[in-house]
């Protein structure tokens, strides 16, 4: 589903350059479901812009669905990341103005799906993640972790191949934490790729695998075993 091959990135400072990805493998299959782990300024970002289509990449190759990603302008990146990409932010990035409905069913609008159908399809999705109630209401009112079901629901309408999570669970308490960890392990469970950027431990321990970058490098590419109440790496 997602492949990476001797992946590079730099960014321009001043008159010299910032080597960010230094030559990164990565292979995500289909169904899969990883966690990037990294401190600030390990990398993990940028990888998340890279395959998510946000950002080019300078050498090495990324295959997207089997598809090689290379030379896009923004027009083709957008259709592609509608076609194959949910994204949830910590921060959330809801519209402020517009209801949970109207959030959820935006990306559906850049479809050319019409007013009456996006609405009944964004609907079933927030039935999905348990807050069809609050359909009608605006994100001021709304908790953290309503809010944040309102963009896994966004994330989920167009039905795509992969969900990169950036920080998911950054602003939300530690019980708030579990229950939109247990929402994506339950996505994860009827087939769909997740991928999520964390920095928390616990947070990663409740994925498959835990890959953890240091300095633009892969340090570390562990399975996370699941026995009991342990959590053991292999």
């Amino acid at each position: 589903m997602i492949k990476i091959e001797k992946l590079h990135k730099s960014y321009p400072i001043g008159k010299g350059s910032l080597h960010v990805l230094k030559g990164l493998d990565l292979h995500i299959k289909e169904g899969e479901f990883v966690s990037i782990m990294g401190s600030s300024g390990s990398g993990k970002s940028t990888l998340l812009n890279i395959v998510g289509l946000l950002d080019n990449h300078d050498t090495g190759n990324y295959y997207l669905n089997g598809q090689l990603i290379e030379n896009l302008d923004e027009k083709k990146a957008a259709i592609l990341r509608n076609k194959f990409l949910g994204f949830v932010f910590q921060s959330f990035n809801l519209i402020n103005y517009k209801s949970a409905l109207e959030n959820v069913a935006l990306p559906l609008y850049y479809q050319g799906i019409g007013r009456k159908e996006r609405n009944k399809i964004a609907l079933q999705y927030l039935d999905k993640v348990g807050i069809k109630d609050r359909a009608e209401h605006l994100p001021s009112e709304l908790s953290g972790g309503e809010k944040q079901r309102v963009a896994i629901a966004r994330a989920l309408v167009t039905n795509p191949k992969v969900v990169l999570a950036d920080e998911p669970t950054g602003a939300l308490d530690s019980a708030t934490t579990h229950s939109v960890m247990e929402l994506l392990k339950e996505i994860n469970r009827e087939g769909m790729t997740v991928f999520v950027i964390t920095h928390e431990e616990d947070v990663a321990a409740e994925t498959d695998r835990i890959v953890r970058l240091k300095d633009g490098i892969i340090i570390s590419d562990e399975k996370v075993q699941k026995k009991s109440n342990r959590i053991s790496y292999v």
